[in-house]
């Protein structure tokens, strides 16, 4: 379903949230020289984006990932559970495919590279407002969809038709972890051994491996800090 606001041309309300101010500033100053979009609110942290969005009901949330307190991750579904309406785009220097599969779960409409042009971030914006996810090309696979249409509930679907093929960054299409992929995950995070882990989980350290891989070939993770940042995005450290 297309936004309302397309339709009478009214500018696209964004919030910002990043930690730091001077990214925040030339963030602002990018988007406000765009006329189809007004930056209305910042924040340097999860928490205040979160009230931030309460507060303001903004079109679409600019979102960094890694914040004090609570992280963008977390941010994001507090913001998709509490103002549906608002979209979330997710600008970060994180280039992990992982990571652009867990904030597409978590409700995010889009996912910029901070590496990438300045267009880049506007062209998310724009599609986020228009009811579609934007990915940057960048931070998929060469063979991925990166604009992805939004169906409205009462669009019909088939998924064995040939024309409406699912896209490999759809949240739909998403590989999703075993109960047991990611207890193992978790440990790795943690700093134990394959060895430690079979032992406690009562299973042969080959089946850990095993785990592991399959985990690590769904996410793409290939190096364990490749977990510990996944984990901590995740939120899976926080009590640690």
């Amino acid at each position: 379903m297309l936004r309302k606001k397309a339709a009478i041309m009214e500018p696209i309300r964004v919030l910002l949230a990043d930690d730091h101010e001077t990214v925040r500033e030339g963030l602002r100053a990018i988007l406000n020289g765009d006329p189809a979009i007004a930056v209305v609110g910042e924040a340097g942290d999860g928490a205040s984006a979160i009230s931030s969005a309460e507060t303001l009901r903004p079109d679409v949330v600019v979102m960094d990932i890694t914040m004090p307190g609570l992280n963008g991750f977390q941010a994001t579904q507090a913001i998709k559970k509490s103002c549906p309406d608002s979209d979330v785009v997710v600008l970060t220097r994180h280039n992990h495919q992982s990571y652009v599969h867990e904030f597409l779960r978590a409700g995010a409409s889009g996912y910029v590279l901070k590496q990438s042009r300045s267009a880049e971030l506007i062209r998310a914006v724009k599609a986020a407002a228009a009811g579609e996810k934007y990915i940057d090309p960048a931070a998929v696979p060469m063979n991925a969809e990166t604009r992805i249409p939004r169906r409205s509930p009462s669009s019909p679907s088939s998924p064995s038709s040939p024309s409406s093929p699912s896209s490999p960054s759809s949240p739909s299409s998403m590989p999703a972890l075993s109960p047991r992929e990611e207890q193992v995950l978790r440990l790795v995070a943690l700093g134990h051994s394959n060895k430690e882990i079979a032992a406690n989980l009562g299973v042969s350290v080959k089946t850990i491996e095993a785990h592991k891989a399959n985990a690590g070939q769904k996410l793409g993770l290939i190096t364990r800090a490749d977990v510990v940042r996944y984990a901590h995005v995740r939120g899976w450290l926080s009590d640690v």
